[in-house]
């Protein structure tokens, strides 16, 4: 190789490292306002997450229900903050970014209060007092929730421009995973010490640690210095909608409402399949890895079932960098190809390395579409309507979790039993059938590529494009 040569592969390093380092530091000379959404994020996905984890113990311990009562009120949650946000979506889009983020952590701290405090302000069995304040408090979780995911989105929409979009999306799911994994670290000791009511106490902490948050850095001069170079034009206009009535606001939202449009719902239902291995993540394997392994795995099943989160934290950001320009829609197609092909490595038996092979490709697949997918679906509300079509966006997800606990229970019964050696479990069958069901995301994507993006050729392309 001669030198000529050599300095043009130090070039190409160069450059390539350019593509990918670049919108990292796109993104750090971003607002104050984004930063403030990130931060507040992070608490918040620790606090979600912490408290979800623990919740159907503490319903065993504290409130006095049984497995499946106590499993009832974490899909009471969960199912209600997704079908919250395709009702309370629209709420960003009314009162405005700040306000929904500060009512919201409002909404979810009496809720959290109310869940911490419950056993104490009543008799515990199902539907005594102690119960149904706990219900009381979930209902508040579940309102707040319901404005908040939306809330983050539109402010993203809001805050970032057509060079840091991409990368400002992908981070704010990142830091949802990020938040997911951490109450690993925090939980054990202060649990160990104060039991799980003063892991609940500690995370009310960093809920009201979020309010400070919003109050302090994403200030209204905050959001005037970052809107001013956002991603639209009619952005940085006058809002029109502040100015119409609210029977002419009611008009608006019916003429543009989501639910009209053929493609859009179309576009998020067919996601149903692939998201089925998200829901999977708890509902499949910590029993496949605990009952079809023997040794490390089985002992150590938790730490298979929770890699999926620090993972996403690490790539979603890398991935983003170096896919920022492409098309959204077609890495809409390949990103779930990538998630939902490597299930058939669970087909061929429980293996440790297939196992692994199956985790790391199905997450660099998610971290390819899902940031992307909540990129476009802000991108195509019209102005002034993101918050609502976020909700919607959100709710094949709640169809999602929804559909997959249906059947999971099932499938595990008859292919993976618990208190069966492992020689006579059927889990390629399972795995086999789950994969069958995840690929149909992509083949359909694929196939109706063509009428998709003859509607959406504009809205459809990523603004780095």
């Amino acid at each position: 190789m001669d030198k000529h040569d050599k300095e043009q592969g130090k070039d190409m390093v160069r450059s390539a490292l350019r593509e990918l380092i670049q919108p990292f530091i796109d993104l750090a000379h971003t607002s104050r306002a984004l930063l403030g959404v990130n931060i507040s994020y992070v608490l918040e996905g620790i606090t979600y997450f912490g408290v979800v984890g623990l919740l159907a113990i503490f319903f065993n311990d504290y409130i006095g229900l049984d497995d499946r009562q106590a499993g009832l009120m974490v899909g009471f949650l969960t199912g209600g903050i997704t079908l919250a946000m395709l009702f309370l979506g629209a709420t960003v889009d009314w009162i405005g970014v700040r306000k929904a983020f500060l009512y919201s952590l409002l909404f979810m701290l009496a809720g959290r209060v109310l869940l911490t405090a419950s056993p104490g302000l009543g008799q515990s069995g199902i539907w005594h007092s102690a119960h149904i304040i706990s219900m009381l408090g979930i209902l508040g979780i579940i309102l707040g929730y319901g404005i908040y995911q939306p809330a983050a989105y539109t402010a993203v929409k809001k805050f970032t421009t057509a060079k840091t979009a991409a990368m400002g999306y992908a981070m704010l799911y990142a830091l949802m995973n990020l938040g997911g994994f951490l109450p690993g670290l925090i939980s054990p000791p202060v649990r160990r010490a104060f039991n799980i009511t003063g892991v609940f106490w500690l995370y009310i902490i960093l809920t009201v640690a979020g309010i400070v948050v919003v109050a302090v850095i994403i200030t209204r001069k905050a959001q005037e210095e970052a809107t001013q170079n956002s991603i639209s034009q009619e952005q940085n206009e006058e809002d029109a909608l502040e100015k119409l009535s609210g029977k002419e606001k009611l008009k608006f939202y019916l003429k543009h409402f989501p639910l009209k449009d053929f493609r859009f719902l179309f576009f998020i239902f067919i996601l149903i399949p692939v998201q089925t291995l998200f829901a999977h993540n708890w509902l499949t394997l910590p029993q496949y890895t605990s009952r079809a392994f023997e040794g490390f795995v089985q002992n150590n099943f938790e730490f298979f079932v929770n890699l999926n989160p620090i993972l996403i934290f690490i790539l979603t950001p890398v991935v983003t960098a170096l896919t920022a320009k492409k098309n959204t829609y077609k890495m809409m197609i390949i990103g779930t190809l990538v998630m939902s092909v490597p299930t058939f490595l669970l087909a061929l038996g429980p293996d440790v390395y297939t196992l692994m092979g199956y985790l790391i490709l199905m997450t660099v697949g998610e971290a390819m579409w899902q940031p992307r997918f909540l990129q476009w679906v802000a991108e195509i509300a019209p102005r002034n309507m993101t918050g609502i079509y976020m909700g919607i966006g959100q709710f094949p997800w709640f169809l999602t979790k929804i559909l997959t606990s249906l059947y999971s229970g099932w499938f595990l019964m008859k292919y993976c039993p618990d208190n069966t050696p492992v020689s006579e479990l059927n889990t390629e069958s399972m795995w086999l059938i789950y994969g069958l069901i995840a690929v149909s995301s992509p083949v359909v994507l694929f196939l109706t590529r063509k009428w998709m993006m003859k509607g959406f050729r504009e809205k459809m392309q990523s603004p780095a494009d």
